[in-house]
């Protein structure tokens, strides 16, 4: 009898693999989830919701759709919910049959996945970590005509830099200009100072820009699974959603995300905790040695250094020292020096400062922590 272990999966937060190989102690920052876990009056709505999950879900989401156009502005029509936003990158590509698709590299995985399933084929921008892998106008010269559509994350996953808003106003006219669609990624944003940057305001005077949100990441709801795309484009979201199964979101997802977006103290928290424990374990990090993207998401890419030398099988090494990170080797322009960790509390910050220690070979010497 075989099991799914050989199945590829290429991102974090697979803890039942990982603790198969390094036991069941290993501390998880491998996924960008939130430290205060899971939205409580979200978990309170999925719970209240399992008994009415008999019945089949509303397959078009009305009441969490209408929600969600109240807060952001957007009319109801322009709302399409998926089973988180990987969900609708698919639909997005399988929708729209792109033959010339851009993506920056490195970036989220799925958008080129999702590209190359439809048919597409797929060029990479390259960023240059010179830059701390900055999103710049260079990347905008890049969309050339014939493109067809692009993807581009805000903040990006795996560096956490924002891009800033005249290079996305660029960005915005040029695809427009080119006849391309731009698919941008603000699954992270919420955790970010920037989170004020939003697109979705902007969407009905830009139809051909479609805007991603997650309410796993900042909501804390991995496992219910839940996200939400914003276009004017009503056509588009029609084809979307025509592109995949009609009950991708069950009812205690809809019910989570309605109670969610009401929960903004919950939302304050979270920044606050972030705003505090990012740029103290960039700084730990860097102290140890590291080479640190400065990021402004809940997750910090960093590069696992001896002296001058990067150290390669990084995620294994960490690993072997009690920490799970994400192994950044599958990203194009990365190689297994690079990996990436979830910002959570100060005792996790200090167990990867720790394991980084471990894995280097290094001793902490007393007081050599920075615990202000």
């Amino acid at each position: 009898m075989s099991d799914a272990a050989g199945l590829p999966y290429g991102h974090g937060g697979d803890i039942w693999t990982q603790r198969e190989r390094w036991g069941e102690a290993v501390l998880d920052l491998s996924a960008n989830t939130n430290p205060l876990g899971m939205s409580p009056a979200a978990a309170r709505a999925a719970r209240d919701a399992v008994e009415a999950s008999d019945r089949y879900p509303d397959p078009r989401c009305r009441r969490l759709a209408f929600a969600i156009a109240k807060q952001t502005g957007a009319d109801p029509g322009w709302v399409l919910c998926g089973n988180g936003a990987a969900d609708l990158i698919w639909r997005l590509c399988l929708a729209e049959a792109p033959r010339r698709v851009l993506v920056a590299a490195p970036t989220f995985s799925e958008y080129a996945a999702a590209a190359r399933a439809a048919g597409a084929n797929v060029e990479e921008a390259a960023l240059s970590e010179k830059r701390d892998f900055d999103l710049d106008c260079s990347f905008v010269d890049a969309v050339a005509p014939g493109i067809d559509m692009v993807f581009v994350c805000n903040p990006n996953n795996p560096t956490g830099r924002t891009v800033a808003p005249q290079v996305l106003d660029k960005l915005v006219d040029r695809c427009a200009a080119v006849g391309a669609r731009l698919v941008v990624d603000e699954c992270f944003l919420g955790f970010t100072a920037s989170c004020g940057d939003t697109l979705d305001a902007r969407v009905a005077a830009v139809p051909h820009v479609v805007v991603l949100h997650a309410f796993t990441k900042l909501h804390g709801m991995a496992g219910l699974r839940l996200g939400y795309l914003l276009s004017s484009d009503e056509d588009l979201v029609r084809r979307a959603y025509l592109a995949g199964p009609p009950w991708s979101v069950s009812t205690p997802a809809q019910a989570a995300g309605i109670a969610a977006l009401s929960d903004r103290g919950f939302v304050a928290r979270t920044r606050e905790l972030i705003d505090i424990e990012r740029p103290r374990m960039m700084a730990l990090l860097a102290a140890a040695g590291c080479r640190v993207v400065p990021g402004e998401a809940n997750y910090v890419l960093f590069r696992l250094m001896r002296g001058d030398a990067p150290m390669p099988d990084a995620a294994d090494l960490l690993a072997r020292a009690g920490v799970i990170v994400r192994d950044c080797s599958n990203y194009t322009g990365l190689d297994s020096s690079w990996v990436r960790a979830c910002v959570r509390g100060r005792a996790e910050s200090d167990a990867l400062l720790d394991a980084v220690y471990r894995a280097t070979g290094l001793a902490v010497e007393e007081g050599g922590r920075d615990d202000g």
